[in-house]
């Protein structure tokens, strides 16, 4: 009976994402894929850390956490560092470095300490949608072996920017919580 409970569970995309641990925001609204279906090697093969991505509905980056937040000159890429240690990539779309940050606008300074939910950089879907590659959004811990990650639960359906958890980890030694 557990068994049937289990596939109706899954069916709703929950995939253990609420499990203990860590969690981790959706920084964009939108639907949430494996890493693997990234059209990107570097990603779905997970060379640049373990995570989820996101097909983007929406025309803002939230912080998924609390943390100091670092950006890449084009924008188009962002390290956010939890006090923890953990670090979280967020690579909005593929190729899009090439795009020398058309379409993205930083709302906040590189090195800024900013809370879950605060909206981090305003998007031009619509400019990013015709001009990348693709606008597919990996999310991943670039971190995971110096922040003893034992294990991570992953979230896949729709998700809601600063509201929905799309990742929960568990790390070896950490007293790691949201606040």
């Amino acid at each position: 009976m557990w068994g049937i409970f289990d596939k109706v569970k899954g069916m709703f995309g929950s995939k253990d994402a609420d499990n203990e641990g860590f969690k981790i925001l959706a920084p964009l609204t939108g639907d949430v894929i494996p890493l693997e279906d990234v059209p990107d090697v570097v990603f779905s093969e997970k060379l640049a850390g373990d995570g989820v991505a996101i097909k983007p509905s929406s025309n803002c980056i939230v912080a998924p956490f609390e943390g100091e937040v670092k950006f890449f000159d084009s924008n188009h890429c962002l390290v956010i560092k939890h006090k923890c240690g953990l670090e979280l990539l967020i690579h909005f779309g593929i190729d899009t470095v090439e795009l020398a940050g058309e379409g993205f606008t930083r709302l906040v300074d590189s090195g800024q300490t900013v809370k879950a939910g605060d909206h981090l950089i305003d998007l031009d879907l619509p400019y990013l949608e015709t001009n990348a590659k693709s606008t597919i959004t990996p999310v991943v811990i670039s971190n995971a072996p110096q922040c003893k990650v034992k294990k991570v639960f992953y979230f896949e359906g729709k998700a809601t920017a600063g509201f929905t958890n799309i990742l929960s980890v568990i790390m070896e030694e950490s007293d790691a919580d949201n606040s």
